[in-house]
């Protein structure tokens, strides 16, 4: 099979021209002016934007989470996914404490084969490291090319481990040639926060919110910090969501040594405020909650100074039925929030339209960075001679509204329901082949391969 698209303008993180690109298989194998080559299909792409198809490094399909599941399985969330232009994910396999990581891989990876619709890979979330654990860590770098291992500074007595197994495990996945990523929030004071709002009676999704006030993530995210610092393991915090985590960070690189982080798409265009509308607010209980407004001109900054590389969706997201079981504790409501089809639109739209961010940036925060941080690229991430054929072909002036009727994902309602958007994914394609166009799915359940990735190296 070979694609031509014609008269497309290329972005990628550091480039912006108009030119055709020739698929062949499932690579680009040419790129250029007025190609003259044959092709099985043909694509104008006059007047639209051609771009790396997104990766977003941080979802959870099928994911088991206070006695239910995700909405999503690997089948309804890739090819969610692949409608808003994202064609690779990374999805976290959680150990379970007494048990060894391959038994969660297994569980896992029984889950994704033969039905994603996108090509995906996996995090390695340690939630119990011991000796027994360190010996499996050399097996998940070397062998299945999982390369990045999470680990959880809250939810104690399921997914937490201490500051001790942390040190252990840092010290082994850089000997590996890996990286720590984590959860950073202080567990035991979130816990102390919602043992007092429930004893107080006040169990609004308000104080879902309340209970994790900014402190909670700035101090967890500076102690990681330094940890990886000091046993110079790379490290990434995921969903950075306020103004003094970043600082914490910022204060890592002044001692020449960078943590990365992610933030994601609702911490940079919702707010707390919606914690307000009563139960309504539980759409939006997620862990870190939403927070206020300077903490998204500070997200937004961090962005663009390149002390956060990637807005990511931690795309978990749960029925109303499900979020019912909180409907008088808040603490029983399942944390998680819907947006792995809306990211990329949502992403543009708020951020390139309004002139917070650059196209190539836009490129650079949704696709090639996670590429380059979690050992990718330049298989996927960029537009290059010999790279996977992940192609999004992105109309930069259609207007669309999101609803909860018209999205892809297994979820029955929207975080952004009603939200006007300029700019829509017209067509994805995946490995050299057309999974999407104009909304129709092109490919069938289990097109979508697991994505074996490099030692870390080629960071940014």
């Amino acid at each position: 099979m070979s694609i031509l698209i014609k008269n497309g303008r290329i972005i990628t993180a550091s480039e912006d021209y108009i030119a055709d690109v020739y698929i062949e298989g499932e690579k680009v194998a040419r790129i250029g002016q007025n190609l003259d080559v044959k092709a099985d299909e043909t694509i104008d792409a006059s007047g639209k934007l051609v771009m790396p198809g997104g990766i977003d490094p941080h979802v959870h399909l099928d994911m088991p989470f206070m006695g239910t599941f995700s909405s999503d399985s690997y089948e309804t969330g890739t090819r969610a996914a692949l409608h808003g232009g994202t064609t690779t994910v990374i999805d976290f396999i959680l150990q379970t404490q007494g048990k060894s990581l391959q038994s969660a891989y297994d569980e896992w990876s029984g889950r994704a084969n033969g039905t994603a619709y996108g090509d995906y890979s996996f995090h390695m979330a340690v939630t119990d490291f011991n000796e027994d654990t360190k010996k499996e860590i050399a097996h998940f770098v070397n062998d299945l090319g999982i390369t990045s291992f999470k680990t959880f500074m809250a939810y104690k007595g399921a997914l937490m481990i201490d500051d001790r197994q942390m040190i252990g495990l840092m010290n082994e996945v850089r000997d590996q040639g890996g990286m720590v990523t984590v959860h950073a929030t202080n567990g035991d004071m979130i816990d102390f926060l919602i043992a007092k709002h429930k004893a107080e009676g006040k169990l609004a999704p308000l104080y879902h919110y309340l209970s994790q006030p900014e402190v909670t993530e700035a101090e967890a995210s500076g102690r990681f910090s330094d940890m990886a610092r000091y046993t110079g393991v790379p490290g990434y915090i995921v969903h950075m969501t306020c103004e003094d985590a970043l600082n914490a960070i910022r204060r890592t690189m002044t001692k020449n040594y960078r943590v990365y982080a992610e933030t994601c798409i609702q911490y940079l265009i919702l707010d707390a405020s919606l914690y307000e509308q009563n139960f309504e607010g539980a759409k939006w209980v997620m862990s870190p909650p939403l927070r206020e407004k300077k903490d998204q001109a500070a997200l937004w900054g961090g962005i663009n100074q390149g002390s956060i590389q990637v807005v990511a969706t931690d795309h978990c997201p749960f029925m109303w039925e499900q979020k019912l079981m909180g409907k008088d504790d808040f603490s029983k409501i399942p944390n998680g929030h819907p947006a792995i089809e809306n990211r990329m639109e949502l992403l543009f739209s708020e951020g390139v339209n309004k002139g917070k961010i650059t196209l190539n940036k836009f490129v650079e925060v949704s696709s090639t960075n996670a590429a380059k941080i979690f050992g990718m690229f330049p298989q996927k991430g960029t537009i290059g001679i010999g790279a996977d054929a992940d192609i999004v072909i992105f109309d930069p002036n259609e207007e669309h509204t999101l609803s909860a009727k018209t999205h892809h994902m297994n979820v029955d309602y929207s975080g952004y329901e009603g939200w006007k958007l300029k700019g829509k994914v017209k067509q994805t394609i995946l490995r050299g082949t057309l999974a999407i166009d104009n909304g129709e799915v092109k490919i069938k359940k289990g097109y979508g391969k697991f994505i074996k990735r490099n030692k870390v190296s080629n960071l940014i």
